[in-house]
Formats: structure tokens, sequence, C-alpha cells
């Protein structure tokens, strides 16, 4: 398969990426470094990275930024920062990317445990996951030509323990898990889910 991989150089979108290429895909990684790059807040930079790399089988999308705050101290502009980075930027690869995939094809967003669980601070973040995993729930049926849409949404990654205090009390899980979902979603026939790990 050939598959749009944005955010590879984080560590979610790094497995998906590891997993994806042992399996023999044809993976193009897309960061705001590579070239092609993209701003998944801007739409269109989405749109010249959607042209430059035609048809494609899947897209993955593995990115989104939102602030870290108490909740008393977020603002308005803090919340549309994450809506736009985490929610619009991934909702944006449904609209436009749509023309792009092949028949059957997949597109895949990553969320995580924030929108289940809750950590100090996470609120917009939270906010963001639970929007993104909403519209795929919604969105998988209306889909045309039998594209699917599901989302990743692990808990804190083992290779990560930089951000394990954040998580107390949390299982860390492993690449393998997290790579497991990621092929189910693309290779499998799963829609509308929300595949936790």
């Amino acid at each position: 398969m050939k598959i749009l991989l944005v955010g590879s150089g984080g560590h979610v979108g790094g497995v998906a990426r590891d997993e994806f290429e042992q399996r023999g895909h044809d993976v193009i990684s897309a960061t705001r470094s590579t070239d092609p790059g993209v701003d998944t807040s801007d739409a269109e930079s989405i749109s010249n990275l959607l042209r430059s790399v035609g048809a494609v089988d899947a897209i993955v999308i593995a990115v989104g930024a939102a602030a870290f705050k108490p909740v008393t101290e977020l603002t308005r502009e803090d919340y549309v920062a994450a809506f736009t980075s985490k929610t619009l930027g991934q909702i944006e690869f449904v609209t436009q990317g749509l023309d792009h995939l092949t028949d059957g094809g997949s597109i895949t967003f990553v969320t995580g445990v924030l929108s289940r669980e809750p950590i100090p601070t996470a609120s917009a973040a939270a906010m963001a996951n639970g929007a993104v995993e909403s519209f795929v729930i919604s969105a998988a049926p209306e889909l045309p030509r039998g594209i699917r849409i599901n989302a990743v949404s692990p808990n804190v990654l083992a290779n990560s323990p930089h951000y394990h205090d954040a998580f107390a009390g949390m299982t860390p899980v492993t690449d393998e898990a997290v790579a497991n979902a990621f092929v189910r979603s693309v290779e499998g026939n799963v829609t509308g889910r929300i595949l936790t790990v």
C-alpha cells in the first residue's frame, strides 16, 4: 500500500512509520520539515501536500498540539489553538483527502488516553481528542467508495519515559501494541472505531 503518514517524526507517528515500512508498505512521511512539508493548522498547506503525493491507499495523521495548563488558567485562545491543531487539522484530511484516496482506502487519526482518563492540566487536549473521536464515529457511515476511518487512541507510550510522571498510575503501552492498532486500522476492515491501546 501507498500510505501518507503525517507526523512521522513524533513518538506515535514514528512507531507507525517503522511498522508500516517493516510490513513492506510505501510510506510517504510528512512533517513540518520534510519535502513536501505540511502545517496541519493551515488548510492550504494540507492541500499542497495532498496534490504533491497524488493518490494513496491510506492517510494516517499523528499530529496535534495543545496547551497543558490548569483549567483555571486556560484561555479561549488555548482552546481554539488545540481545536485548530488537533481536531480541525486531522478533519481537514477527510475534507480534502477523500479525492486522493483509492476505493476502499482508509484514514486513521490519532487521539489518546486523555479523551477517557483525566490527568492534571490536560483539559484542552482532552477536549480536542474527544471531538476527534466523536467525529470518527459519526463520519464513518457517510464516507463514500468503501473508505474507512478510525482513530488510534494509545495510553502514554513506554518509549516516552519523560511523560510517565504526568500519567501517574497509568500503565505505559509498548510500541508493539500501538503498532498493532495502526495495522488493524489500515490493513483490517473496521471503521468508525476508536482503537484504544
